[in-house]
């Protein structure tokens, strides 16, 4: 975490314990998603039952990038936490499942935004059939007349923009798969 965790209590005196029960509970989060900007727990106890016991709420604020998650377990009509320990197990499970939501979330985000590698061909060889397309980095990457999808090798001009599936080669990197960017794609 980037923030330390922070843990407050209301209505109760701060406990040592209760204070590791919440940080182990914390560490473990990180392994659903290690970029955990923040977290901020809160345990509060509601009221003082002589006959049921103290009945706790307890919350947790994760900071994620570009979200927060907020996890709760309050005391309700047919389940009262009355166990400190089992409240903030049950906070923690909610904020652990909320967590993998956004993790698969921004993972899905990320691997639909990511655009194909591309380039502008650069050398073009008909007799020998292969070109090199130039990366915006300025990197040569191979390609065989054969590779080519959606258009014909010979009518390929240098300077014409592509995208491409790049992959190690015996020779260094070359594009298994060459699409030209027409005017009806738009290039990333």
């Amino acid at each position: 975490m980037q923030i330390p965790l922070q843990v407050t209590f209301r209505n109760l005196g701060r406990s040592q314990a209760i204070e590791a029960s919440v940080r182990e509970h914390a560490d473990k989060l990180e392994k659903y998603y290690g970029r955990i900007v923040g977290c901020r727990v809160v345990i509060e106890e509601q009221h003082k039952h002589h006959q049921h016991g103290n009945h706790y709420h307890v919350r947790v604020n994760l900071t994620v990038p570009g979200a927060e998650l907020v996890a709760s377990r309050e005391p309700d009509e047919h389940h009262a936490y009355t166990d400190v320990y089992v409240a903030i197990r049950d906070a923690f499970d909610t904020a652990r499942r909320q967590l993998e939501d956004y993790a698969r979330r921004h993972d899905q985000r990320l691997k639909a935004h990511a655009a194909p590698p591309h380039g502008r061909i650069a050398e073009l060889h008909p007799q020998e059939n292969y070109g090199r397309i130039e990366t915006p980095d300025g990197r040569l990457v191979y390609f065989h007349r054969n590779s080519v999808l959606g258009a014909d090798f010979d009518q390929l001009r240098v300077g014409a923009e592509v995208r491409f599936d790049e992959e190690a080669g015996e020779r260094g990197p070359q594009a298994s798969t060459v699409h030209v960017v027409g005017k009806h794609h738009i290039s990333p």
